[in-house]
């Protein structure tokens, strides 16, 4: 099979197969998931349901607690890429879980209400079944929703993180390779830019405002970030709301296993496990002053690219599993909440 058939035929087969995982019922979901998954995949996602091997596993941790929560759980898709990186076929999904909380979910009490749950995963597949699969819920946003904030408050806005502008995310259909490839080299350009650029130098906000990242936003460029943090508008509004308190807070952090990098047409994404290596030394980070603690951050990066910059840019990033290395525990903050004082 020729790459760029590979490619979409890989697409089309975890868009259709997630999909009707999402939607099993408890006596069809062994089945779904074993047509899905090969009988060891590995699945590794946002705390605290972290790494686990194996279809039962899957099942058990992921899967059937998730569908008892949410009976009527549906999967929605704005964005399905994929392409060849690191040796791999892999195929990126940005998207919400839908649904009705009807039972608690990793203790997280049920509201009886719609719920969203966002989420942006990378799964490797291999000789037509998943073989890994990195999945990051934002489990934060579902304690939002569930009424309880267990931290400082966003700069951004928290909102459900909309479709792209174009409407077109799901890419199932051939796509151009050469603007694939123009697209994926503008992201890490842009990358290289925040590589390079040395925070200790105290240029301040005027100095991220400047510096060569610049070039390669959109000006009317919206930076969607996870619960915690939220959404930004403009450099600027991606300046003040989230990059300089992150790089004072982090200053001269590095990247991790970037193991996806991926240009497919209009889009781009990345991703590693984890992704950023840093030392909290400064600032007032999500309400937690400096810890001088060492940090791994589970980090991806799905990006549109629109009249040849970057237009968007959603990023989830397990925001409970970063704090409780900086010694917050918002589980423990939430059970705290809801015992009510009993």
């Amino acid at each position: 099979m020729q790459t760029s058939s590979l490619h979409l035929s890989n697409k089309r087969f975890v868009h259709k197969a997630l999909g009707a995982i999402a939607e099993a019922s408890p006596a069809t979901l062994g089945k779904r998931l074993a047509e899905a998954y090969h009988p060891d995949a590995e699945w590794r996602g946002s705390h605290p349901l972290n790494e686990m091997r194996g279809v039962e596993a899957i099942a058990a941790r992921v899967w059937s607690p998730l569908l008892a929560s949410f009976p009527d759980l549906e999967r929605r898709d704005v964005i399905v890429l994929g392409g060849h990186s690191h040796g791999t076929d892999i195929v990126g999904t940005v998207g919400h879980y839908c649904g009705t909380f009807r039972e608690d979910w990793l203790g997280i009490p049920a509201t009886g209400r719609t719920m969203y749950l966002r989420s942006g995963e990378f799964h490797v597949v291999r000789e037509g079944r998943i073989a890994q699969s990195t999945v990051l819920i934002d489990v934060l946003d579902v304690i939002r929703q569930a009424g309880f904030w267990p931290i400082a408050p966003s700069l951004g806005t928290e909102e459900q993180w909309p479709c792209p502008f174009t409407a077109d995310g799901v890419l199932l259909q051939e796509q151009d390779p050469a603007q694939s490839a123009f697209n994926i080299a503008q992201t890490l350009a842009m990358h290289k830019t925040l590589g390079d650029y040395d925070d200790l130098e105290g240029k301040g906000r005027e100095g991220l405002l400047d510096m060569p990242q610049k070039q390669h936003w959109h000006p009317k460029m919206m930076w969607y970030g996870p619960c915690g943090i939220g959404t930004t508008r403009g450099l600027q509004g991606f300046v003040d709301y989230h990059q300089l308190p992150f790089r004072i807070a982090f200053p001269n952090r590095r990247g991790g296993n970037h193991y996806v990098r991926i240009g497919d047409g209009a889009y781009s994404a990345t991703g590693g496990w984890p992704s950023v290596l840093a030392r909290h030394t400064g600032g007032d980070f999500l309400g937690v002053g400096p810890t001088g603690r060492d940090v791994t951050m589970r980090v991806m990066d799905f990006y549109l690219h629109h009249e040849g910059l970057i237009r968007e840019n959603w990023v989830p990033i397990d925001i409970i599993h970063l704090l409780l290395q900086m010694d917050v525990d918002v589980f423990g903050r939430m059970r705290s909440f809801f015992r009510r004082g009993r």
